[in-house]
């Protein structure tokens, strides 16, 4: 008795503690409802590796079938042929392990549709012929659910055989060590349909009733929950053990993705530029325009950016806000060459062209535009200058994946500032030496920025690794030496600089990763705002190419930086995407328009001012 009672403190403090620093959740908290009815018995809930799995037995002439009704029983539905067999060939395959490659076993849960009496002998026969698996040490912890004996029976029967427990029983320290599981009805305590949130009144019934399994030692699963993702969600943050599921693709999916849906800033917020407005809402000269594109930002990464920024961003003090049409001229979802054309020359073009009409016809950006008036320009970008966005704004190639043919064209670019990735197709095509003919400096490492002076090209892929991979500041030193060295010229200057990789960390799926790199991209924000501040003639336009990923935002916290998302695709989508606009002839980016038109509007305030 003493020692049983000690058991049973001893297993309560180590799940309080399991509870304090609880892991993020995976498949090993999926409990496979009523698995025997899917498509694939076992296979399918197994194959996603599910920590749980529920099958339903009866016995009968002394065998024992899984059925969910007494009329649905088969010959060719046995426990030993659905379940037992595969269970064994599996651990026994993976060296007596459930599962290969997860660091967790299985819980396989056999709800009783027969008297305990009846079933209770046959079930214990035919697995304890392998206790390699079921036994006392094996890895699948069999728990019986359904018509189990009382309590005060547990004892009679196998300690490797456990029970499933009831809330509102209460149980001496001897039958809770056979309670392996404690399982309740979700309609007890609430008539939440899984949409919103659970009102308070019923979270702290559901709440109270798991922390009191939790302080036996147990793991609790709720049945007949809503089954859906807010639903898994809501149970998440409740703590439950196990999340109970028919949709086992769904649940799968969604656990499966846990890592990199959630994350949490470690860091303190970024300091927040204030700003002052200055001719913010003046029609005023425009003497340069800073053209900032993060590539794949919707306003779901920049809402994300602002929560792990403990809500706020340098984004969200602009004041006047448009949105973009994004689609291209050949299909209804965008790519970042077509994207970025249009914003670059004015035209519509195809996927995956750069710098050409949808005929394939050279069309002039930007700085070819207003190089007659004496403007400088500059193209920095976050990951490779190559890639479609930036080289939208040099050159001129039916296909983005011409990268050394993009690189050659810079040649004929009137662009006196590179900054970004792909040394190496510029140094194979010999652009660079061509370049230092004409007067060029050009590096190859970040670190030399400083000491260069305008026309230069720094390529340094080292440079602009993901910021999960280590990058380092990039983008405002990047910029705040374009502003230094362009500013020089009195007829003003252009310069486009790209958050490359929030796109990137939408093809991943990765939550963090687009967090992290929204935020790098605010800080370049800020500094083109400060700049904007201190002369009064600069107009800052921040937009998206499109959006990538197709990014919801599930759940999250402002005060703790936390943000859960799900991703619809891996690939782009056809939302509009957000126009922000600060400083003089900001006013004249309001309104929703197709993405060609920030291009011509661009030209508009530029030309208004220098002649045209």
């Amino acid at each position: 008795m003493i020692k049983l009672a000690l058991t049973g403190l001893l297993l309560t403090l180590t799940y309080a503690g399991w509870a304090q620093t609880r892991p993020a959740y995976s498949p090993a908290q999926a409990h496979a409802h009523n698995d025997y009815e899917h498509t694939i018995p076992f296979w399918q809930a197994y194959d996603q590796q599910f920590g749980s799995i529920e099958a339903d037995i009866y016995a009968r002439n002394g065998q024992l079938y899984v059925a969910h009704d007494s009329a649905d029983i088969s010959d060719s539905r046995t426990l030993n042929v659905l379940y037992i067999q595969p269970i064994v060939g599996k651990v026994r395959a993976n060296k007596g392990k459930a599962y290969a490659d997860a660091p967790y076993g299985l819980q396989w849960l056999i709800d009783l549709k027969t008297p305990a009496a009846q079933s209770l002998s046959l079930l214990v026969q035919q697995l304890a012929a392998y206790p390699d698996v079921f036994g006392q040490n094996g890895p699948v912890r069999v728990v019986v659910s359904g018509n189990t004996p009382k309590p005060e029976q547990f004892a009679q029967y196998p300690t490797w055989l456990q029970f499933d427990g009831r809330p509102g029983i209460t149980y001496t320290p001897e039958q809770l060590a056979h309670v392996g599981l404690i399982s309740q009805a979700f309609p007890m305590y609430t008539r939440w349909n899984g949409k919103g949130l659970i009102v308070k009144k019923e979270r702290d019934r559901i709440q109270a009733v798991i922390e009191q399994v939790h302080q036996q030692g147990k793991k609790i699963r709720f049945w007949a929950t809503p089954d859906n993702v807010n639903t898994w969600k809501a149970l998440m943050n409740l703590g439950v053990d196990y999340i109970n599921t028919d949709n086992l693709a769904g649940l799968g999916r969604f656990l499966s993705t846990r890592r990199s849906a959630e994350y949490q800033e470690a860091h303190q917020p970024h300091a927040i530029y204030q700003p002052t407005y200055r001719n913010n809402d003046n029609r005023s000269r425009v003497k340069n325009v800073i053209l900032l594109i993060g590539d794949g930002m919707g306003l779901t990464q920049i809402y994300a950016g602002l929560t792990g920024n403990r809500g706020d961003l340098n984004l969200a003090h602009m004041l006047n806000i448009g949105f973009s049409k994004t689609s291209a001229a050949d299909t209804y979802i965008t790519d970042s060459a077509a994207g970025g054309t249009a914003m670059a020359t004015g035209e519509k073009t195809n996927n995956r062209a750069i710098g050409v009409d949808a005929t394939g016809k050279a069309i002039p950006a930007i700085p070819v535009n207003i190089k007659p008036w004496g403007m400088s320009s500059g193209v920095i970008s976050s990951g490779a200058i190559t890639d479609a966005t930036p080289a939208a704004f040099y050159a001129h190639q039916p296909d983005r994946m011409f990268e050394r043919e993009i690189a050659a064209d810079f040649l004929q670019s009137p662009v006196s500032i590179l900054i970004g990735g792909s040394y190496r197709h510029f140094d194979e095509q010999k652009v660079l030496d061509t370049l230092r003919q004409r007067g060029f400096q050009t590096s190859h490492t970040f670190a030399d920025l400083s000491k260069l002076r305008a026309p230069f090209v720094l390529l340094d892929d080292s440079a602009v690794v993901a910021m999960n991979k280590g990058r380092a500041d990039f983008l405002v030193p990047s910029l705040h030496k374009a502003t230094q060295e362009l500013s020089r010229n009195p007829a003003g200057f252009f310069i486009m600089a790209e958050g490359a990789q929030i796109d990137y960390g939408g093809h991943a799926n990765n939550v963090g990763y687009v967090v992290q790199e929204m935020q790098d991209f605010d800080r370049a924000i800020g500094e083109a705002m400060k700049f904007a501040d201190s002369n009064g003639e600069t107009l800052v336009i921040v937009t998206a190419d499109h959006e990538t990923g197709g990014l919801s935002l599930l759940d999250g916290d402002i005060k703790r930086g936390y943000v859960d998302g799900n991703f619809s695709t891996n690939d782009h989508s056809a939302v509009m995407v957000p126009v922000f606009a600060y400083g003089p002839h900001s006013l004249d980016f309001r309104g929703v328009y197709e993405n060609t038109e920030i291009f011509h509007r661009i030209m508009t305030v530029l030309g208004k001012y220098h002649g045209k």
